[in-house]
C-alpha cells in the first residue's frame, strides 16, 4: 500500500509542470544556447542578410541604369532610321529626277538624230533629183537632135544650138508640168 500512498502523492503534482530543478537548469541551457547563438549565429545572419539587401539594391540600381542606357540607345536608333528613311527617300526622288532628266535628253537627242536623217534624206533626194534631171536632159537632149536630125535630114552638129535648143525644150516641158499640178 505504501506504493499506492506514493503514486498518490505523485498524482497530486501537476504533470504540466515540470520540476523546478528541471526548469532552473533548463532556462540555463535555454539562455547559454541563445548567448551563443546571438553572439556567434546571428552577427553571421545579419552580415549575410545585408550583403543579400546590398547585392539586391545594387542590382536594381545596375537594372535601372542598364534600362536607362537602352532607352536612349533606342532613342539613337530611332533617330538614325528617321534619317535614313529620310535620306532614302531623298536618294529615291534624286533618282527620279535623273531618271526623267535622262529620258528628256534622250528624247531630244532622239528627235536631233530623227531630223538630221530627215534633213540628209531630203539633200540626198534633192541631190538625187538634180542627178537625175541633168542626166535625163542630156539623154533627152541627144535622142532629140538625133530624131530632128532625122526629120530633117541634116545633122544638127552644131554644140551651142544643140544645148539652146534642148533647154529651151525642157524648159518648157518643166513648166507645163508645174502648171499643171
Amino acid at each position: 500500500m505504501s506504493h499506492l500512498v506514493q503514486l498518490a502523492s505523485e498524482e497530486i503534482q501537476n504533470p504540466l509542470l515540470p520540476p523546478i530543478p528541471e526548469l532552473v537548469i533548463g532556462l540555463i541551457a535555454f539562455a547559454i544556447v541563445f548567448g551563443v547563438l546571438a553572439k556567434k549565429l546571428l552577427p553571421n545572419i545579419n552580415k549575410v542578410l545585408e550583403e543579400r539587401r546590398e547585392a539586391i539594391e545594387g542590382g536594381m540600381e545596375k537594372a535601372e541604369a542598364a534600362k536607362t542606357e537602352a532607352e536612349s540607345v533606342l532613342e539613337q536608333y530611332k533617330a538614325q532610321l528617321a534619317e535614313a528613311r529620310h535620306e532614302a527617300a531623298r536618294l529615291r526622288q534624286e533618282a527620279t529626277e535623273q531618271g526623267t532628266a535622262i529620258i528628256a535628253e534622250m528624247r531630244a537627242e532622239g528627235q536631233r538624230q530623227r531630223e538630221e536623217i530627215i534633213a540628209a534624206g531630203h539633200a540626198q533626194i534633192a541631190a538625187d533629183r538634180k542627178s537625175a534631171a541633168t542626166s535625163l536632159r542630156q539623154d533627152v537632149g541627144k535622142l532629140a537632135t538625133d530624131l530632128a536630125g532625122k526629120l530633117v535630114g541634116e545633122s544638127l552638129e552644131d554644140h551651142a544650138r544643140q544645148s539652146r535648143t534642148i533647154d529651151r525644150f525642157l524648159d518648157e516641158l518643166e513648166e507645163k508640168a508645174e502648171a499643171a499640178r
